[in-house]
């Protein structure tokens, strides 16, 4: 059975040396490979990366969501203290809802097609709360309500392909905050949605994570997503977290070069109509045969022969809180040598070293 332990400084979610393996024909990919943080009551992180950096898989790992016989986790994932890890899927679903829930990239695949969609929210509340079938109607639309569905009593009775992409989305909110989880875990939750509608569910996010007092774990690829709703930031890639700090102080003292270049990758206003976006050259590696040293540095413009050779620790920057995964960051005497000297040698970035140097995030470059 689990077991509930001493909870540490008020942590919700504590996540050490985390691993997610998968064997494979091929070999075992390290999906998540040593993934460590702490999630607070009540606050929010966000965990940003390219696709294959880990992030859906670590989220749904956490959870347990990922099963089968060649799926293999290993490490500490303690909720409200208690151990995630090797919990039988009985135990897991007693959690799952009350406790934990996750909204999905895609409502489309998340939300059954052959259920309307009260019955799909109401599924649960009869399930966990034992509420009888009008008491989870009557819950059903005050749910669609508060999640800003137009006109609920009628949009309870249509099926998924009736509602629009937005409405959808709105709708697998309501599902996952059904029966008042104190941990809500969001997997790309704006993906396929235009602009405006992004923002509509980010904001509608937040403010139920306010009103509920939940925590919130905010799954992008975007870090322009999490600048403003999130408390700290764990930047991944390769199955590895490379840098984690508060939102506030990331943004304006990046230290990992590929922390860097997503931002850069991040379309300005103030850039005429067409500007070509930066994007990072290269492809992450194979994460069943990840390099020895640093796993960026075949894409990195900082690179030097250590990093090819030795993976650097996550060390602390002067910053308390403020970790990065670099033998030459961003922002130090070291990691302006190194960058002069590829400049020197021609060598071809990443990014472009020269609109680096014209333009760095935060002025701290």
């Amino acid at each position: 059975m689990l077991t509930a332990d001493t909870v540490h400084d008020g942590a919700l979610l504590q996540v050490h040396d985390f691993r997610s393996y998968f064997d494979t024909p091929a070999g075992i990919v390290k999906a998540v490979d040593g993934v460590s943080f702490t999630l607070d009551r009540g606050d929010t992180l966000g965990i940003v990366g390219e696709s294959g950096s880990g992030k859906t898989v670590l989220a749904r790992s956490v959870m347990g969501l990922l099963t089968g016989k060649n799926v293999m986790r290993s490490g500490s994932a303690r909720y409200n203290g208690i151990e995630l890890v090797g919990a039988s899927e009985k135990e897991l679903r007693d959690l799952w809802g009350t406790e934990m829930a996750m909204v999905f990239q895609d409502p489309m695949t998340s939300l059954n097609p052959v259920l309307k969609t009260g019955r799909q929210i109401t599924e649960g509340l009869r399930y966990h709360l034992q509420l009888s079938k009008s008491e989870a109607r009557a819950q059903a639309l005050q749910l669609l309500d508060s999640v800003g569905i137009p006109d609920p009593k009628r949009r309870i009775s249509q099926y998924p392909h009736e509602l629009s992409g937005g409405m959808r989305q709105r709708v697998t909110i309501a599902i996952a905050l059904a029966c008042g989880p104190k941990l809500l875990l969001a997997d790309e939750p704006t993906t396929a949605l235009d602009v405006t509608v992004q923002a509509q569910i980010l904001d509608l996010l937040h403010q139920q994570q306010v009103e509920r007092h939940m925590a919130m774990v905010l799954v992008t690829h975007d870090l322009g997503v999490v600048a403003g709703r999130t408390n700290h930031i764990a930047v991944m890639y390769a199955g590895q977290i490379v840098e984690y700090a508060p939102t506030t102080d990331l943004f304006a003292n990046v230290r990992m070069p590929y922390t860097q270049a997503l931002l850069h990758s991040i379309p300005k206003l103030a850039q005429p109509s067409h500007t070509r976006l930066q994007a990072i050259a290269g492809r992450p590696p194979d994460l069943i045969n990840p390099p020895s040293g640093c796993r960026f540095a075949p894409r990195c413009p900082y690179v030097q022969p250590k990093c090819n050779s030795e993976m650097p620790p996550l060390q602390e920057s002067e910053t308390p809180g403020h970790l990065y995964r670099c033998w030459f960051p961003v922002g130090t005497e070291a990691g302006r040598e190194a960058l002069a000297h590829n400049t020197a040698a021609g060598m071809p970035a990443a990014v472009s070293i020269t609109q680096i140097l014209a333009d760095p995030p935060g002025g701290t470059h």
